[in-house]
């Protein structure tokens, strides 16, 4: 059992990061965000894919003036990211859940107060996003662009926020490694307790953001770091919610959907497998219930593996077995076992549905 650090709970919108909340994926949209009618429609992509939270770029007036008309249409609570322009954080703070902001490109310190006195008439909370690439020019020079420089200037934030009086902050620390990412993470978790945002900045395309994605956050998640996370793609907004839902999953901390085991491709196999685990992944999307269902290619290790799984099939030479909490439940011809193991995961669903309402 993961035992999460005890972290301060805020609210985005309606939606609670830290303390005993659930943890939240979000995704960030590539609209032009004076685009409204596009933004909106990003956003409910991103809803309908199971999005907690949206942030939204706000790199002009144009963008910020267009935030009151995507606000009123969007189903997901909203987080502004500000880079460079504070006057842009004041007016989006008027209307969004949250405003992110990196020091290291804000400026002077009179700007931040202005932040934060815009954030605090509203009671909305902020996100100090410390990026490797762009600390502040004193902690680059006297650290480099190193997991220390991160969090000595989240430390330096912090506290200058906690003597302004305000505390409703998450903060992330992120760079486009994961080693610098997990150890800043690491290194700052102990000494405080506001609500950590995870992610790898600038993790690439689906493929090579996945593969960072999951050592970096599922290493901090499995340490029991982490309140809201977003796994960063280039362009790919549902398949980040995807992937950040199935990191949570697999690392224990939402029961929520199907759990598939199939074994690896081998000589012994004797049904096409491949073929079959991607017709149990189509037919099974609409499943939320958290059961453990097993493909298994021959015996060798299928009456192993059955044993812990809600529903098995153990495929041998033109025949194979059905099996259900460890029991042989029918021995059928190959053609008959899928559809039959597909009926049983659907009897396993309404049984849990109705145990847990």
């Amino acid at each position: 059992m993961i035992k999460r650090y005890k972290t301060k709970k805020i609210y985005v919108g309606n939606v609670a990061i830290g303390g005993d909340a659930p943890i939240s994926v979000q995704s960030m949209t590539f609209t032009k965000t004076s685009d409204v009618q596009a933004t909106v429609e990003q956003i409910k992509q991103l809803h309908f894919a199971g999005a907690n939270i949206v942030r939204v770029a706000v790199p002009d007036m144009l963008a910020a003036n267009a935030l009151p008309q995507i606000k009123e249409q969007s189903s997901l609570p909203i987080v502004a990211d500000i880079h460079f322009n504070y006057k842009l954080a004041l007016k989006a703070a008027q209307v969004v859940d949250c405003v992110r902001f990196n020091p290291g490109n804000i400026g002077e310190q009179n700007r931040i107060k202005e932040i934060i006195k815009a954030c605090k008439d509203r009671n909305i909370p902020v996100r100090i996003g410390v990026n490797c690439g762009s600390l502040e020019e004193k902690f680059e020079d006297k650290y480099g662009q190193t997991a220390k420089g991160m969090v000595e200037s989240a430390i330096y934030n912090i506290k200058f926020l906690e003597d302004l009086d305000f505390t409703d902050i998450k903060i992330s620390l992120k760079a486009s490694d994961v080693q610098r990412t997990v150890e800043a993470y690491r290194m700052l978790r102990p000494l405080n307790n506001y609500p950590f945002h995870l992610g790898v900045t600038e993790a690439g395309t689906q493929f090579h953001s996945t593969i960072k994605s999951s050592i970096a956050l599922g290493s901090l998640l499995l340490d029991g770091i982490g309140d809201t996370l977003r796994v960063s793609m280039t362009g790919e907004l549902e398949k980040e919610i995807e992937v950040g839902r199935a990191i949570l999953k697999d690392a224990g901390l939402v029961k929520e959907g199907l759990n598939i085991i199939s074994c690896p491709t081998c000589g012994r196999i004797e049904a096409d497998l491949v073929s079959a685990v991607a017709e149990v992944e189509k037919a099974t999307t609409h499943i939320k219930s958290p059961l453990d269902v097993s493909v298994m290619g021959c015996v060798v290790n299928a009456i192993g593996e059955a044993k812990s799984a809600d529903v098995a099939i153990a495929y041998g030479k033109g025949s194979g077995l059905i099996i259900k909490k460890g029991q042989i439940l029918a021995k059928l011809p190959t053609e008959k076992l899928l559809a039959k193991f597909l009926e049983e995961v659907e009897k396993e669903d309404q049984k849990y549905k109705d145990t847990h309402g």
